[in-house]
């Protein structure tokens, strides 16, 4: 498989290991729910390489589909690379505006998204997908980069989206009318749902009056390639019309070309009800009747109607529909979003954006639970300050109803809850030393349970009294902690401690705390094993 090579790779494609874990501050005043909770649908505001990285110990391997549209890098956008590697020239490159004039802006876009692509895999289902928006500046790049990371086997499709309802009438070489958007697996199991009838009810729209069931025509004259008198001699021959009228097999230059099949079949297909006859303009048309008799099609790669998936006027009348006006460029329509998930998730699936910009991912999630009864949540990243203004008050405004809005279940209110984070800082075992920046203990025993045993962490296993912060395949679980250092600095795993454990429920118990008072055959007797905060925390079980 060829290889894609930009400078700074060889410092990039292990940084997603590097990143440190970053608290999740909950935002009790910016959220929209009543109890603010990881297992809420999420806004996250913060860097979203760190985010990724802060949702590893509760979402690994959990997220369905994941949209992401990341900047395309244009030489426009003026975004910046903020990833701080272990590397001089990449340290230089820290806080610079990546504009046309720089010489090195498809190195520093590959550098941002490598190890953001490694962390959005692993937390990817074994049967979820992603989808990733892109144009022609970065699409052939990005393409090798999947390649790599995901697996060249895991490629799915490239969708070819019409963003645009017309095409520009003031472009100088040609109207640039088409997005890409690369669609990968995460393994084999990777299956896209067939699109339903109703999302196709424009191709078979005719219907029969006798059964209600839908068709479309198709000739009988055959089309396309083999279409000639001379590839198929055999079946050249006259139909009878009631009118006495013999047709032929007459190709629109003139020419002479066939029928599809025998003229045994054709009276088969006529005596079944499927024959369509019609007097076009003078002109007997011999017509089959295609029925839509599986209900579904597989999804095409070609998104060409603007009703099918939106476009991007659409989307930038959606922004000013919910807030008054449009300051936002370049948004994505909720009509597209929601055709992506649609092809992928079910009912209570995770929908992942780490780019979610003005929040479409999440009205398009909110939207579907809305028609079709579904759970599906949605997490959100985004960096930027308008993470709260405009993100999060997007999805406020659609959950409470846009007065304004056409669609009376966006005007009516959409319903849902969020939970609002923000980034906090790294946590440290040596912070714990000189009792800086301590975590909580929830997000302590999240860092500790991930890194220790690989497993997710299940926030609702967690009790503080007996210190059990969960169950791992190999191991119970349990941290004697406060984020306090003077507390630390006088607390211990005491025999009183070991004969308060819960019941043994048959799994070895993995025990953190400061140090122990007790001997390693009392350790043994209650089935601990003991790792002193903050050094062994890295006993990785596989």
């Amino acid at each position: 498989m060829p290889t894609l090579h930009f400078k700074g790779k060889t410092f990039v494609q292990n940084h997603h290991l590097a990143v440190k874990y970053h608290q999740l501050i909950p935002k009790k005043e910016l959220s929209l729910t009543d109890k603010v909770s990881l297992y809420d649908n999420l806004i996250i505001q913060g860097d979203n390489l760190k985010a990724l990285k802060a949702l590893l110990p509760t979402y690994t391997g959990k997220i369905k589909c994941i949209y992401i549209d990341p900047p395309y890098n244009t030489g426009n956008e003026k975004w910046v690379y903020n990833d701080n590697v272990s590397s001089p020239m990449l340290k230089e490159w820290l806080g610079q505006v990546v504009d046309k004039e720089d010489m090195t802006r498809h190195d520093k876009w590959l550098c941002m998204m490598m190890p953001r692509l490694k962390l959005l895999r692993e937390l990817l289902a074994e049967d979820g997908a992603i989808f990733i928006s892109i144009d022609d500046n970065e699409m052939h790049r990005l393409k090798l980069l999947c390649d790599e990371i995901f697996g060249e086997d895991r490629f799915i499709a490239t969708i070819n989206w019409r963003k645009v309802y017309s095409s520009r009438m003031d472009t100088q070489k040609i109207s640039q009318d088409i997005d890409y958007i690369l669609l990968y697996g995460k393994s084999e199991t990777t299956m896209l749902k067939r699109i339903e009838f109703e999302q196709n009810k424009k191709q078979f729209n005719i219907v029969e009056e006798e059964t209600e069931k839908y068709y479309r025509r198709r000739q009988w004259r055959k089309e396309g390639s083999n279409s000639r008198r001379e590839d198929r001699q055999n079946l050249f021959y006259p139909i009878p019309m009631e009118d006495g009228t013999e047709v032929y097999p007459i190709r629109p230059d003139g020419s002479e070309g066939r029928w599809r099949g025998s003229l045994s079949y054709y009276n088969e297909l006529k005596n079944n009800g499927q024959v369509e006859i019609l007097n076009e303009n003078g002109i007997w048309q011999i017509y089959i009747k295609q029925f839509f008799n599986n209900k579904s099609l597989q999804p095409p790669s070609t998104f060409w109607d603007n009703d099918f998936a939106g476009h991007n006027q659409e989307a930038a009348f959606e922004i000013k529909q919910i807030f008054g006006l449009n300051d936002f460029t370049t948004p994505k329509p909720t009509t597209l979003i929601k055709r992506i998930i649609s092809f992928l998730s079910d009912k209570n699936d995770i929908v992942l954006d780490s780019f979610s910009g003005s929040g479409t991912t999440a009205q398009a999630v909110l939207e579907l639970n809305k028609e079709d009864g579904g759970n599906r949540k949605f997490i959100l990243v985004e960096q930027e300050d308008y993470a709260n203004t405009i993100t999060a008050e997007r999805v406020r405004r659609v959950i409470a109803g846009v007065k304004t809005a056409k669609n009376d279940n966006l005007k009516n209110g959409l319903g849902g809850t969020f939970s609002y984070f923000q980034l906090g800082e790294t946590i440290e075992m040596e912070s714990l030393l000189k009792g800086e920046n301590l975590p909580s203990f929830t997000e302590f025993a999240r860092f500790l349970f991930y890194t220790a045993t690989g497993e997710e962490f299940n926030e609702k296993l967690v009790n503080e009294k007996t210190g059990c912060i969960g169950e791992s395949k190999n191991y119970e679980v349990y941290l004697i902690y406060k984020p306090d250092i003077e507390w630390l600095k006088r607390n211990a795993l005491t025999l009183e401690g070991c004969q308060n454990l819960p019941k043994f429920k048959g799994k070895q118990r993995l025990v953190f705390a400061p140090c122990k008072y007790v001997d390693d055959y009392t350790c043994l007797e209650y089935r601990i094993d003991f790792c002193q905060l903050p050094y062994e925390i890295y006993r990785i079980q596989k």
